[in-house]
């Protein structure tokens, strides 16, 4: 199965890791919440898969381009 790396848009905060490790997710599904400006930006699934590993953890600070997360493609 292929892995893709699901990247940060945005320089922000790990505000709130809203999926686990393990975790099956949909497409669109928030896998956490960053944090920049004051405004609250989810970090949605880019497709539907298995959660493999988070990279991050609440209260990281992050860079754009930065990998959040690895998911096994279904």
């Amino acid at each position: 199965m292929a892995e893709i790396a699901v990247e940060s848009e945005i320089a922000g905060t790990v505000w709130k890791l809203e999926r686990s490790p393990g975790d099956n997710v949909e497409e669109e599904d928030s896998l956490m919440i960053l944090e920049s400006m004051k405004m609250e930006i989810p970090v949605l699934d880019p497709d539907a898969g298995k959660l493999v590993a988070i990279h991050v953890a609440e209260g990281d600070t992050v860079r754009e381009g930065q990998v959040l997360a690895t998911l096994e493609l279904e």
